[in-house]
């Protein structure tokens, strides 16, 4: 990526000239807050749930004219919230993928956000801002996710700063905004292959849920729901051609059950009443969740139960392998992610896996090889970095082995939002590596360039 000039590190302009912003501008503020994000929320770090969703946000943001995306972020919390930022970055809540039906109100959510950044309308809250510029709305979907976190205790809102405080002022969109975003949102859904009508029911869902208790949650301040709004989107979807929808989806209730172990909102005895009902998501889910706990034996017994039904499922050997490499079985584990990589090299849970066992089997370069070709296609790959620190780190062979070290840690702690550690990693490794020319010249440039954007402050 090429380091920003002196000239775009001045804060954009949140007037007039945001139709113009280059994307150049809208990346680095995207990418601020993926940093932003991973430091301040707890995210779910999970290469097989991330790219479920990956897969869903890239295939509708491919409907409109913004850029490549940037990521998606998967943050742990039970309330329904999500958010888009300019630039290409996808942002949602737990709450939201347990709370929806099926995969289709997940897109509709998404759609709805993408549609708010496709048409340009944090731009037109330009008043609310005085000229602040961009980065300060980035600050405040921040300050916003983290007021929601604080759970409705005003101390800690407060602590947050005046950000949070402002979040109902500044960033309710306009009704017409909403109405918007939900028929935009409406067609940028239906070209990816969704069903639209999946929208006006999750609308309905949540004004259910709304209606029921006294307070709303945040998404709704944000983006108030009106009657009006539900109807129209009902209409709306009903004037589009047909998409037919599953009546049961069991990938998504895996999804859905997967989601709420791995985000810690699963109890044993809610799943096991729900397997004791012959469901098999529930007792995949189970096996996962006796493996977080280090139950090995009880994890193995609820993955046989649903092997055969599901040979299919990447799961599956992503399971079983974490199985065997908790019991030490290296060989096993081997056994049984090699041969489903090799047939599917371009899954990166897959090869993120086999990098894993590659590595407690002390196959340093074939570890790396694997992960490389990830990171070349996507640097803010935090799994990535921390795979390649893990792997040099063992790697005794190699001259440079220190410098490496520091250098992917400093990936992943840049990439993690902890700026100014990744900098010293940085500093310290460009102290060791004077003498080579070349690896001095490679350390130099990325450090400017974390130097350079250390100093945007959201």
């Amino acid at each position: 990526m090429p380091a920003h000039s002196a000239g775009q590190t001045e804060v954009p302009e949140i007037g007039s000239g945001i139709g113009l912003l280059d994307q150049q501008k809208e990346k680095f503020i995207g990418e601020k807050v993926y940093r932003e994000v991973h430091r301040q929320m707890p995210t779910v770090q999970d290469a097989w749930l991330e790219d479920q969703f990956f897969q869903v946000f890239s295939g509708i943001l491919s409907q409109t004219q913004l850029g490549q995306p940037i990521g998606l972020v998967i943050i742990k919390d039970p309330q329904i919230n999500a958010f888009a930022v300019p630039g290409g970055l996808f942002a949602l809540n737990t709450g939201l993928i347990t709370s929806a039906k099926n995969l289709d109100e997940i897109a509709g959510v998404m759609a709805h956000e993408i549609a708010h950044v496709s048409q340009r309308h944090y731009s037109r809250s330009q008043e609310a801002f005085k000229g602040q510029g961009l980065l300060a709305l980035a600050g405040i979907l921040v300050g916003a996710a983290i007021a929601s976190q604080a759970d409705g205790n005003a101390g800690a809102a407060v602590m947050m700063g005046t950000q949070a405080a402002l979040m109902d002022k500044q960033l309710s969109y306009s009704r017409n905004q909403e109405r918007e975003a939900d028929r935009i949102g409406m067609q940028f859904m239906y070209a990816a292959g969704y069903n639209p009508q999946s929208m006006a029911d999750y609308f309905e869902t949540m004004h259910r849920a709304t209606s029921r208790v006294s307070f709303l949650p945040d998404f709704w301040f944000t983006h108030p729901l009106t009657t009006e709004r539900m109807s129209e989107a009902r209409l709306r979807a009903n004037q589009l051609p047909k998409v037919k929808s599953k009546i049961y989806d069991l990938d998504f209730e895996i999804l859905k059950l997967y989601t709420l172990v791995v985000s810690n909102q699963a109890t044993e005895l809610q799943l096991q009443s729900l397997a004791n009902q012959k469901s098999t998501a529930a007792q995949l889910a189970l096996s996962k969740f006796y493996l977080e706990q280090g139950d090995y034996a009880q994890a193995q017994a609820n993955l046989d139960l649903v092997k055969t039904k599901l040979k299919n499922h990447v799961l599956i050997p992503l399971i079983q392998a974490d199985i065997y490499l908790g019991q030490n079985k290296f060989d096993q584990a081997y056994a049984t992610i090699n041969p489903i990589q090799k047939t599917m090299p371009e899954n990166r849970a897959l090869s993120y896996k086999l990098a894993e066992v590659l590595i407690r089997q002390g196959q340093i370069a074939q570890a790396q090889a694997l992960v490389q070709r990830f990171i070349h296609k996507n640097q803010r790959d935090i799994e990535g970095w921390q795979l390649l620190q893990q792997a040099t780190n063992l790697d005794k062979s190699s001259p440079l082995q220190a410098v490496n070290v520091l250098g992917y840690r400093a990936e992943a702690e840049y990439w993690s939002g902890y700026e100014e550690n990744a900098i010293k990693s940085m500093l310290h490794a460009q102290r060791l590596a004077k003498g080579n020319l070349a690896m001095s010249a490679k350390i130099d440039a990325r450090l400017k360039q974390m130097q350079d954007e250390r100093r945007m402050r959201l």
